[in-house]
């Protein structure tokens, strides 16, 4: 899988982590979208090391629940250390 797909794939993962973790970001739902990429090349990072999901083998469901785990950890790390 591209990057171009990962990103795509950040965005989606941007947009899942922001409904299932709703609430006021300091960032607003842009520096959302850009914390689901980040957190779909790390989710996607994890999963290829852990063999859950990555970026070998095309999209899968797997890929999709990693990139959007990724993105939620990041969003609450984001929310953590911004509201401290």
């Amino acid at each position: 899988m591209g990057i171009l797909t990962w990103i795509v794939l950040g965005l989606i993962a941007g947009i899942l982590a922001k409904w299932i973790m709703p609430g006021k970001d300091p960032g607003g739902m842009i520096v959302t979208i850009l914390i689901g990429i980040a957190g779909a090349f790390v989710g996607g990072w994890l999963g290829q090391l852990t063999g859950l999901g990555g970026a070998v083998g095309g999209l899968s469901l797997a890929s999709v629940v990693t990139a959007v785990l990724g993105a939620i950890v990041l969003l609450a790390l984001y929310r953590g250390i911004r509201n401290a």
